[in-house]
Order: C-alpha cells, then structure tokens, then sequence
C-alpha cells in the first residue's frame, strides 16, 4: 500500500497517485501570467490591429466615413455589451472554460471572415455581414479580459499584482502595435483574407497555450504557496458599490481618447495633412509601445507605494487632458507637431489600464474579481463604441474639436475617479 498524502508532501515527492491531480508551485504564477499576455495580445491584434487599415478597408470595401466608423465600432459594442456576462461566467465557471471558449470561438468567427466575408472578384460584401462579423468578434473575444485578470488575480498577491496586471494589460497596446505594424501591409499587400486569417491564428495558437497550461492555484496550488488568493469568502456584488461603478466610469471617460486616436488618427492625418497611411501606422505602433512601457512602470510604482493607485489614475487624467488641448491647438499646425501631441496624448491614454484593473479588482476582491472587470471592461469598450461614431461626426465639422472633445472627458475624469481610501 502506498503511504498516505500528507501536508508536507511536494510536487516532486515520488509517492503521490500519478492518478492525483498535478500541483503547482509559485513560479507557476509566470506561466499563468503569460498565457494572460499572450491571450490578451492575440484579442488586442484584432479589435486594435483592425482600426488602422481603416483606409484600406474604406476604399477595399466602399465605405463612407461615417459607414467605416459603424463598422470599427461593431468590435467595441461586441465587447461592451458582453463583458459582464462574460465576468460573472468567469467567477462561476473559472478561468480556463471561459478563456478557452472564448479564444476558440472568436478565431472560428474570424476564419469564416476570412473564408466569405472579403472582397474580391469585383464582389464587395455588404456593410451587414462584414458589421455583424466583427460584432461577433467582439462579442465572444471580449471573454479574454476577465478571464485572464481574474486568472492573474488568483496567483499574485498584492504588493505583487499591479506590476502583474499592469503586464498583463501591457499586452494590449503590444498586441495593438503588432497589429498596428502588421494588418495594414496585409490589408494592402495581400487582402483582407489575409488579415482576418492571421488573426484566427493567433487566437487558435493562445487557445493551445491556455488548454496545455492554464490552472487554477485553488485545485493546483497548495495554499501554503500563498498563491491561493483568489479562495476568499464571497463577497456583496461588486455591481452594488458606488466607488467601483466611480471607478469604472472613469475609466470609460479617459478610454475615449485611445480610441479616438487608435480609429481615426490615420484618416486624420491622411484628411487633414495629406499624410501617407504608413504615417499614421508609425504613430499608432509608437503609442501602443509607449503605452505599454508607461503601464509596466506604472504598476511597479503604485506596487512599491501603497495608496498610490487611485491617485495616479486622477494624475493621469490631468495629464492627458493637458496632452490633449494642446493637440486641439495644434490640429492645423506643422504635421509633426499634431502627431507628437497625439502620441503624448495616446501614451498617457493607454498608461492607467493596469492601475485601474488593479485596483477595481482588488475592491470587489479576488472571488468576485470577474465580475468587477467585466464592469470596467464594459465602460471601457462603451467608450470604445462611442468614439468612432462621434469622431466622424465631429470631424465633419471640425478635427480641432474632436480634440476638445476627448480633453472634455479626461477632465470629467478626475472627479469622477474615487479618492484615496
């Protein structure tokens, strides 16, 4: 008979039932963490790689501007409208199921994309199945946000989790700027089949990493590792505190400028400077790195100082509307004095992502954590929704005040964003 499991046993001790379930130390926390990224990057290839073949895809597929702003938008509503669900599945079912589904489904929904929703032979779909393709997009990748948060949640402690979340939301300018860098030369070079192609195969080549290594630390992971934390006693519904729903509006608020500018920075240059689209690529891949340099740093910072996450989401907001106003001021200037204020002005749009998740997280607490990021996520993605219809619109009148517009909504921010607790 083999001697019985005992507390002190290690995942290395010879004895254990090979029929048992394989625990996980601590390091495994990395692996985790980087199956959220790499997930994360795959989703964010497409819903911001997307947007910057914005004038390859308006002349591939006949678009009005206002039709293109629709169509871009179809992503964000997809997600917005799905992100709650999406949060409380993830609390309920777990990380892995939902990550899976999601990752699985949404590269179906964008082979089938690649196999008939794209022109050629002089046939050119309909503004219908094209919109509701990239709906669907958004709608079943937007799984991967709170699953994969909540996933990092549970196996980094805090003191620990906003460098880790921080990374892990890097992940989306990173995965936005090789989209960035990479659909537009599909889009031009080889058709959208191309590009609606690549991005399914990055969501199968995520899905495969997350079935191999994805755990959860509550079945996995001894609780002695102190990796277990998402195992805490449920709490009141995020969905009923007036400080996350403060939170999550303000992160809504300062997400409409990063998709203003993602969207439309390139028709902007294009329209009003007569600027090449490789122009607007170049500034959006610089944002995208910026941004993520900016939300690593930001999350070791508001680690190494307790208190600071709620503060540095409010200076952020000063910053960007600062950053702002001046590219509104400057929208008929020199070409490279719009385009460095709208870098500045992407960057501190893209640099609070991982504070914020952080910290909306750690207020509902890591058994509901889910369910709060599917809140965030749903304001941010909203915003992501409204910026391309508006911007068009605005444009229309003025490029200048769709400048002052975004700044409006960084400023309203600030208050908006709940004080230190």
């Amino acid at each position: 008979m083999s001697a019985p499991l005992t507390s002190t046993r290690t995942s290395t001790d010879e004895s254990r039932p090979t029929t048992g379930p394989r625990r996980y130390g601590t390091r495994h926390r990395w692996v985790i963490l980087g199956i959220g990224i790499a997930s994360q990057a795959a989703f964010s290839a497409a819903f911001q790689g997307i947007p910057t073949t914005s004038t390859a895809m308006r002349s591939a597929y006949h678009l009005t501007n206002g039709r293109l702003g629709i169509v871009l938008a179809a992503v964000s509503l997809g997600i917005a409208i799905s992100e709650v669900p999406w949060g409380m599945w993830t609390d309920r079912f777990g990380e892995r199921r939902i990550l899976l589904t999601g990752l699985l489904s949404t590269g179906v929904v964008l082979a089938l994309m690649a196999g008939a929703v794209v022109p050629g032979g002089g046939a050119v779909p309909a503004l219908g199945p094209l919109g509701a393709g990239l709906l669907l997009v958004g709608v079943l990748g937007g799984s991967v946000n709170g699953s994969s948060g909540r996933a990092v949640m549970a196996w980094f402690k805090d003191g620990q989790r906003g460098l880790a979340m921080s990374l892990r939301q890097t992940a989306i300018p990173a995965g936005g700027a090789i989209g960035s860098a990479l659909l537009p030369w599909l889009a031009v070079g080889f058709g959208f089949r191309a590009v609606y192609g690549v991005l399914a195969l990055f969501c199968f080549a995520a899905a495969a990493a997350t079935y191999r290594w994805m755990h959860s630390p509550q079945e996995d992971a001894p609780s002695a590792d102190g990796v277990a934390a998402a195992a805490q006693a449920p709490r009141t519904s995020p969905l009923k505190s007036i400080e996350v729903w403060r939170l999550a509006l303000a992160s809504g608020l300062l997400t409409i400028p990063q998709f203003a500018i993602l969207t439309f920075v390139a028709v902007f240059l294009h329209d009003a400077h007569h600027a090449s689209l490789a122009v607007g690529a170049t500034a959006i891949v610089i944002v995208q790195i910026g941004g993520a340099a900016a939300r690593v740093a930001s999350g070791r910072w508001t680690d190494q100082h307790a208190g600071s996450r709620r503060p540095y989401v409010r200076a952020v907001g000063v910053g960007a509307t600062v950053a702002l106003a001046a590219a509104a001021v400057l929208s008929h200037s020199s070409t490279p004095a719009v385009v460095a204020a709208l870098i500045v002005s992407g960057i501190l749009a893209n640099a609070w992502h991982g504070v914020a998740y952080t910290e909306i997280a750690h207020m509902a607490g890591a058994s509901r954590a889910g369910t709060a990021l599917g809140l965030e996520n749903t304001t941010v993605f909203a915003a992501g929704f409204v910026a391309p219809l508006m911007v068009p619109l605005v444009a229309g009148v003025s490029w200048s005040l769709v400048w002052v517009i975004c700044a409006a909504a960084t400023l309203l921010a600030v208050p908006l964003a709940p004080g230190r607790e």
